[in-house]
């Protein structure tokens, strides 16, 4: 094809393709039905993991539970079967080590079948400024929070390209979108995990497989407790407060029933992004200070470490 009608042909496709997302805004797509796939979450045991299982189980999905807590991974499932009665299955699993992560998935192959929906939720924070933290709590998060999804697609992956079915969802964060201070090793490790995921997704249409969906989700702060004590400016707080983590997961799981390739929340974080992409660094850094985003970390730093420092002085260290 001429390039010049080639280019009118694109041009053509990306308005359309704006259409097509303004449409989506303005009528709610039907959801997809889950009802008997196998889906497996990792981090189940305790958080968004359970929510995400809570969810699943009330669209009647075949759950299979990853933690590497057995006592929280089996409380989540009783949880489920108070939902739904029928068998949900449940692996002690440490995601960081690829041994484990191969293992587990050829159990679950054996004794569940081919998982249609994969999960990665799975995530660790270490909770030190970056010359204060060991070496091993370093590799440890990148472990969890990003080698980990190479892995569990690697097991999974092959089945859904050769049935063309499936769908893999990447829980990642805002802060693998944007980063802040005291949290280097985190935002690596989740600037690694959207990175993974988009690459991933370019991949599948490569290769021509539309038939497996893929769905980034990227929260603001989630209140868990995973970053207790996290604080901006007192004035904006009011206005951008911790998400509730079923506000966060029913956002998600809307996402992920209507195949949308990526879920910011709250919406808010699509503008901070473009910011940060089209904005002169410095700009960026007066808007964090101006917002209190710059040393936000630092009181949930500050109480880890007081929590760690409590503990020894309990064990006698």
């Amino acid at each position: 094809m001429n390039i010049v009608l080639e280019l009118f042909v694109v041009t053509f496709k990306v308005l359309w393709a704006f259409v097509l997302a303004a449409a989506k805004w303005l009528v709610r797509p039907k959801e997809k039905s889950v009802a008997g796939q196998v889906c497996l979450i990792t981090g189940a045991g305790s958080g968004l993991g359970r929510l995400f299982a809570l969810e699943f189980a009330r669209r009647r999905a075949q759950l299979v539970l990853w933690d590497i807590n057995t006592q929280s991974n089996e409380e989540t499932a009783g949880m489920v079967r108070q939902i739904y009665r029928e068998l949900v299955h449940t692996y002690t699993c440490d995601v960081g080590k690829r041994e484990c992560v191969y293992s587990t998935a050829e159990k679950v192959r054996r004794e569940v079948g081919d998982v249609y929906l994969l999960l990665n939720n799975a995530g660790v924070v270490s909770g030190h400024h970056l010359l204060e933290c060991p070496d091993e709590l370093i590799e440890r998060t990148m472990m969890v929070n990003c080698h980990a999804h190479f892995w569990t697609t690697k097991a999974f992956l092959p089945k859904m390209m050769e049935m063309n079915h499936g769908h893999i969802v990447t829980v990642a964060s805002s802060l693998g979108l944007f980063s802040t201070a005291g949290v280097e090793d985190y935002c690596a490790s989740k600037f690694g995990a959207v990175g993974f995921h988009e690459s991933l997704s370019h991949e599948l249409k490569a290769a021509d497989k539309d038939g497996i969906k893929a769905t980034l989700v990227c929260p603001y702060l989630v209140d868990t407790g995973m970053f207790r004590g996290c604080r901006i400016r007192k004035e904006i707080e009011p206005f951008l407060p911790p998400l509730k983590p079923d506000y966060c997961v029913k956002q998600a799981m809307r996402a992920i029933l209507t195949d949308q390739p990526m879920i910011c929340t709250p919406r808010l974080m699509y503008i901070v992004t473009c910011m940060k992409s089209i904005l002169p660094f410095e700009a960026v850094v007066c808007m964090y200070r101006f917002l209190g985003a710059d040393k936000c970390m630092y009181p949930f730093i500050a109480q880890r470490k007081q929590a760690t420092n409590n503990n020894e002085a309990k064990n006698g260290i």
